[in-house]
């Protein structure tokens, strides 16, 4: 989260809501008292500190979507105001971002989320990771961590499609299918753009 809010300050202030520091400003706002109240996470977590976690994720997504819409908007209305580097670093901010947000999603909903996958008796799996069908491939009993969701992310947001891990229900597909469209927008029409001026 403290990735995403620095890529997010280190945007030039015409492609952020409001000036670059206010949403950063806002998800430490929320960050630091959560981390404050569960360092680690617990199995007996509330109910509050779920919401205000997936509240934090929610802040990020919409802030780096709104990136892009403007990045976009300047691409299609002031192709002069922009230079190649300018642009080319703000698609790597958005995209980068992109990989953050929604590898925090995925963590976070997951079989409940986090708090939930410690329990014995978690929910069904939303994503099936190879270590979950190969016996003997990872020690018993396995539960995928951050890293796992950073891969399916950035996998996802790379290959535009799900690569060793396969979304379950249908939550998982539409925000696999939303992390790619922005993951395409983002190198189709911005970076291209970039690296045209550039040349």
């Amino acid at each position: 989260m403290v990735a995403a809010a620095a890529l997010n300050f280190l945007l030039p202030g015409k492609f952020t809501l409001g000036p670059p520091w206010l949403v950063p400003v806002l998800e430490m706002a929320i960050l630091i008292p959560l981390y404050i109240s569960s360092p680690v996470r617990r199995a007996d977590e509330s109910r509050w500190q779920s919401i205000f976690a997936n509240l934090l994720i929610a802040i990020a997504n919409v802030a780096n979507i709104s990136s892009l819409v403007l990045l976009v908007k300047q691409i299609v209305f002031n192709t002069k105001v922009t230079t190649g580097p300018e642009l080319l670093f703000s698609s790597l901010a958005i995209w980068l971002t992109n990989i953050l947000v929604f590898s925090l999603w995925f963590w976070e909903l997951d079989r409940g989320g986090p708090d939930d996958r410690l329990r014995d008796d978690h929910g069904p799996p939303d994503f099936l990771f190879p270590q979950m069908v190969t016996p003997g491939c990872a020690p018993a009993p396995w539960s995928p961590a951050f890293v796992d969701y950073l891969y399916l992310g950035f996998t996802n947001a790379t290959a535009f499609s799900p690569t060793d891990v396969m979304p379950l229900t249908r939550w998982a597909k539409m925000m696999m299918l939303a992390e790619a469209v922005v993951s395409l927008a983002t190198i189709t029409i911005v970076a291209s753009r970039a690296v045209n001026i550039i040349s």
